[in-house]
């Protein structure tokens, strides 16, 4: 059994945009849970305090993030071909590909310095990051190089 090369980039961006889109939904849905939902994804204290409080912050701002993660839900389907190109979408999967492996690094070298002060979720959620980064990058570079081949 061969693998299509093409095909393992298009399922490592899907991936990722699942990733992400699951994450957007897991984010709204404390608009309707509440301030427990808030406190078990590790929201800010203001955040916590707003859902508390029965302010408006929290809610836009889950929104506001939401609404991001299906961006990147997008943009990722877009460099996979399933969608059609969006607006700078090789600068934008780059650009979010940085940002979830930077995110994934920084609490895996915090617990490696000191590992006291990294909660186990906050270590799982940066290594979930980076494996999203990890994801992106390498299946929009594969999918770049067989285009720039298939020319």
């Amino acid at each position: 059994m061969t693998i299509n090369v093409k095909s393992a980039a298009q399922i490592s961006l899907v991936l990722a945009a699942t990733i992400a889109f699951v994450t957007a939904i897991a984010h709204l849905s404390c608009i309707w849970l509440g301030e427990a939902c808030y406190s078990a994804q590790m929201a800010p204290e203001v955040i916590i305090e707003s859902a508390q409080q029965g302010t408006w912050l929290a809610p836009i701002g889950t929104v506001l993030a939401a609404s991001i993660f299906v961006i990147i839900g997008l943009y990722n389907l877009s460099a996979a071909q399933i969608l059609r190109p969006l607006p700078l979408y090789i600068f934008a999967n780059y650009f979010i590909a940085a940002m979830c492996i930077i995110r994934g690094i920084l609490p895996l070298q915090l617990w490696l310095r000191k590992p006291e002060r990294v909660s186990e979720e906050a270590l799982i959620a940066g290594l979930m990051w980076l494996a999203t980064g990890v994801l992106i990058l390498s299946g929009h570079c594969e999918m770049r190089r067989q285009q720039r081949k298939a020319r």
